[in-house]
């Protein structure tokens, strides 16, 4: 991490944490109501029931706007915005969608941050080709493996994804982290801060895409680091609360528990300490 942070925000982030902070989070109501994620036609689409993308950031597809369960997140830090989807673990009955939205989106990062199955349920479809130059055939697009790497906690797929209708191709970073416990936060903050600074190396074009299962836990979590390091970079003052309610007020539900918030203080207070030993240096 390069940059400096100010001495007014050195100290630890945790000792700004009453517990009125953490109940007056959990009873942020919904920005709205959420009408086009519980439509009939598209309930099926919908991973699940309680987990709706509001209706004034939800993506749409296509010309006719169709439906998927997905948020674009807009955070401002400083004078830059971060831009992102985030969207649920695609269902067999919506894998196209899900790669229909990158492509109209022109994102050339998809972050994951979950396994496929944990702890005997489900969590996500495999909607990427998995062997050595496998492929996937769907009615619009052609995908193709070029390249993976696993490494220590995250694995790296290139995968070439192609319009059948055009004929354009294009490339595709795919990172998943598969050191996340279920219900729980990674061990060592040090990995997912590496995750995300892989993540940002790869990203060109367009919003980066996020899902874990839900598309409100672990990838608010990844959101928050995300956004929470940036603002260490640029040696800017931060207030995880008030990111929390941003994200929450864009994709209900963000941050999904107490332990998740707890966890984007203990990766602040984490980062802010390497700094400092850094300094002293």
């Amino acid at each position: 991490m390069q940059g400096k942070c100010s001495t007014q925000c050195s100290s630890d982030p945790r000792n700004s944490l009453p517990q009125d902070t953490v109940k007056a989070l959990e009873h942020v109501k919904p920005t709205d109501d959420c009408r086009t994620g519980k439509a009939p036609e598209n309930q099926d689409k919908n991973r699940y029931q309680d987990i709706l993308p509001y209706d004034k950031t939800r993506v749409p597809l296509g010309e006719k706007n169709g439906y998927i369960n997905a948020s674009y997140i807009r955070m401002k830090v400083g004078g830059e915005e971060h831009f992102y989807i985030i969207t649920q673990g695609p269902l067999p009955s919506t894998m196209a969608d899900f790669w229909q939205m990158v492509w109209e989106s022109e994102s050339d990062v998809i972050a994951m941050v979950t396994k496929e199955v944990e702890l005997g349920q489900v969590k996500c479809h495999r909607y990427w080709p998995e062997a050595p130059h496998d492929s996937i055939d769907l009615a619009n697009f052609h995908l193709r493996l070029d390249n993976y790497e696993i490494l220590e906690y995250f694995i790296i797929r290139t995968i070439e994804i192609i319009n059948k209708q055009t004929e354009e191709k294009r490339i595709i970073s795919h990172l998943q982290f598969t050191t996340w416990p279920d219900h729980n936060t990674p061990k060592l903050a040090e990995q997912l801060v590496k995750f995300i600074c892989y993540m940002r190396k790869a990203h060109n074009t367009g919003p980066i895409v996020a899902h874990c299962s839900t598309g409100i836990g672990r990838s608010g979590i990844l959101l928050c680091v995300e956004v929470l390091l940036s603002y260490i970079e640029e040696d800017l003052c931060f207030n995880i609360k008030q990111i929390v309610r941003d994200l929450r007020d864009q994709r209900f539900g963000m941050i999904q528990t107490k332990d998740d918030y707890l966890f984007c203080y203990e990766v602040a207070l984490e980062v802010l300490q390497n700094l400092q030993a850094m300094d002293s240096y």
